[in-house]
């Protein structure tokens, strides 16, 4: 390596890829790349171009772990005092501060200039706004100031498979948005299993999560109606013939095994039913994305 180039790498980066690496939460931003390609993908009848999705995947996935890496900037004495998150690079010090936010900098800027150069302006500024409203709006504010901040801050979240339709299209189509329905219906109980589950650690750093503000019962409760909630808009996209029966039948499966683990979730968190729920949430969402996938291209 050149010796100048050697010189502008700030010490450590090259050791600690590794660290970089989950500073973007991979798993989350997976999803998320995941369910922004299969809205590339229906926004064509046919294959759309590759070289756009290649683009708009390597854009809207930049951004979002540049976010991801600001969250953990923002919530890394939170994060060193929970459990689940203690282990992150931040609060175990394989990163200081100047570090992440040079490296969350970086990507980030990447990630806008290949959406603004080689994808569109809008699939650009729709990112920006979900970036800004996950770690921004929901990080620093919504997070800390009410219960409700996960149903609020999920639009964000949501955003993915539209990003990824624009991203081919260029334009914002009324079926994306029962995509982004999905992901905003499906984000509450997800999380609010886990919250259920980790509910003392939410309660030692003070973060108001529903089961800390109003108890585990109440939350209980919000996960049911919530995911009835979900059912109703996964079946929307077969009702508008979005989708067809593939997506329908596997909907209906899926959306089973959920509304069982919600049910037994309401008798108690024996055997750890919470944790079991939450890990389903994400497999579900996977296998609902994966169907409509599957039915848009299998010609019946």
């Amino acid at each position: 390596m050149n010796e100048h180039v050697e010189q502008a790498i700030p010490q450590g980066w090259s050791r600690n890829w590794r660290d970089y690496y989950e500073l973007c939460k991979p798993k989350v931003v997976g999803l998320i790349i995941f369910t922004a390609i299969v809205g590339m993908f229906l926004s064509s009848p046919g294959l759309p171009p590759m070289l756009a999705v290649l683009l708009g995947t390597l854009g809207i996935g930049l951004v979002s772990a540049s976010a991801a890496a600001i969250n953990q900037i923002v919530d890394q004495k939170v994060d060193g005092d929970m459990r689940r998150t203690s282990r992150r690079p931040l609060p175990t010090g394989h990163l200081n501060n100047r570090q992440a936010l040079i490296f969350a900098f970086i990507i980030g800027a990447i990630g806008m200039f290949i959406l603004v150069v080689f994808v569109n302006v809008l699939t650009a500024v729709l990112t920006f706004l979900s970036l800004i409203g996950y770690a921004v709006i929901y990080t620093m504010f919504l997070k800390r100031a009410t219960p409700q901040n996960i149903v609020i801050g999920g639009a964000a979240g949501a955003a993915p498979p539209v990003l990824g339709w624009t991203a081919i299209t260029g334009s914002i189509d009324p079926n994306s948005l029962w995509l982004f329905l999905i992901i905003f219906a499906w984000t509450p109980p997800h999380f609010w299993a886990l919250a259920i589950h980790r509910r003392d650690e939410y309660a030692k750093v003070d973060i108001p999560m529903l089961p800390v503000t109003h108890g585990i019962e109440f939350t209980r409760l919000h996960v049911l109606l919530y995911t009835i909630i979900l059912i109703i808009v996964t079946i929307f996209p077969y009702l508008v013939r979005m989708s067809g029966l593939i997506y329908l039948l596997a909907t209906l499966i899926l959306n089973g095994f959920f509304l069982y683990y919600v049910l037994k979730l309401q008798k108690g968190e024996e055997g750890g039913i919470a944790m079991k729920t939450f890990g389903y949430s994400i497999l579900y969402l996977m296998l609902l994305f994966a169907a409509l996938l599957i039915d848009h291209y299998i010609p019946y």
